[in-house]
C-alpha cells in the first residue's frame, strides 16, 4: 500500500517572495542549476555506515531527492521527503507510485509535524532566507525524537549574489546550532563533489534534550 501524502500548507513561512510559486517556477523552468544530478557524496557516504533500515528518515526541502532514491536502493524502509514546489512533488508521486517505504509530502516544512530519528540536510538550509535560521534550528529540534541526528552538509563561503543560495560561515553557524544541538562533528568536507570543492562543511548533530 502506497504512503504518498499532500500536505496542503504551501508558504515558506514568513518569506512569501521565496514561496510555491518561486520554487515551482524553478523545476518548471528546469533553473535548477544546485542540482548535482547524484547524491551528494559526504551523505552518501554517511548513508553507507547506517545500520537501522528502519530509521524514520526526513529529507526537507528535497528537490529531485537523490538521497532519498540511494536509501531506497539501500533498503531503508521509512523515508519521508516534503517539499513546497507542486510540479516536483507531482513529479516525484508518479517516479516512486507503487514503493511504500517512502512518503512524498507537498507543503511548507515549517508547518510539517512528525517525528523522526534522522532529519537529512542537502540544499535546503542555503535556500530558505537567513531570517529563518533561528526557526529552523528550534523546527528541526523539534522533529526530532531523543537523541535523533541533524546530519548533512551546508555551505561554508559567502556568495558574491544575495541567494538563494545563501552562504554563510562555521562560526555564525555553531553559534545558531549549539543552543539546541551536541555538535558531534562540524568540519569541513573531505569529499565534496567536485564543483563544491573547499566550500562545504558535514554535520552531524545530536539533539540535546
Amino acid at each position: 500500500m502506497e504512503k504518498i501524502q499532500t500536505e496542503k500548507c504551501c508558504t515558506i513561512s514568513c518569506d512569501s517572495s521565496l514561496g510555491e510559486a518561486y520554487w515551482n517556477n524553478q523545476y518548471i523552468g528546469n533553473s535548477t542549476g544546485w542540482d548535482l544530478g547524484e547524491v551528494s557524496p559526504p551523505i552518501k557516504e554517511y548513508i553507507d555506515q547506517l545500520t537501522n533500515k528502519n530509521l524514520r528518515i526526513l529529507i526537507p526541502g528535497c528537490g529531485n531527492t537523490y538521497e532519498a532514491e540511494y536509501l531506497l536502493a539501500h533498503q531503508f524502509t521509512n523515508i519521508t521527503v516534503i517539499d513546497i514546489a507542486p510540479a516536483l512533488v507531482e513529479k516525484l508521486k508518479k517516479k516512486y507510485t507503487s514503493n511504500s517505504c517512502i512518503k512524498i509530502l507537498l507543503g511548507d516544512f515549517f508547518e510539517h509535524e512528525g517525528e523522526y530519528d534522522l532529519i537529512i540536510e542537502q540544499t535546503f538550509f542555503c535556500a530558505i532566507s537567513p531570517t529563518l535560521r533561528e526557526k529552523y534550528v528550534t523546527k528541526m529540534k523539534s522533529l526530532l525524537a531523543p537523541n535523533g541526528k541533524l546530519t548533512g552538509v551546508l555551505f561554508d563561503t559567502v556568495f558574491e549574489h544575495e541567494g538563494p543560495p545563501f552562504g554563510g560561515r562555521k562560526a555564525q553557524y555553531v553559534s545558531l546550532f549549539e543552543k539546541h544541538f551536541n555538535l558531534k562533528h562540524f568540519e569541513k568536507c573531505y569529499n565534496s563533489f567536485h564543483k563544491r570543492k573547499e566550500t562545504e562543511l558535514f554535520i552531524s548533530l545530536v539533539k540535546k534534550v
